[in-house]
């Protein structure tokens, strides 16, 4: 997947139901909305472990999270 957006890439990779269970929010449409309202940041991390990693809470939040160390060169 080449999608520059990161919450479609978690998207992708988790799927949006799966996303809405880890993070608690009752309905996964609402996952969709974070598209114009921005991931809130308490979910971030979650995101982060759940893709293993391959979206960061950094992509998702820049102005709340700092930018990894170890970043990995996207394609």
């Amino acid at each position: 997947m080449k999608s520059t957006d990161p919450l479609r890439r978690a998207i992708f990779l988790i799927g949006r139901d799966k996303i809405a269970e880890l993070t608690g929010v009752a309905a996964p449409e609402s996952v969709s909305r974070w598209h114009q309202r921005g991931v809130p940041a308490k979910h971030c991390l979650t995101i982060q472990d759940a893709t293993d990693g391959l979206v960061t809470a950094y992509e998702l939040r820049p102005d709340i999270f700092p930018k990894p160390e170890n970043t990995r060169v996207r394609a």
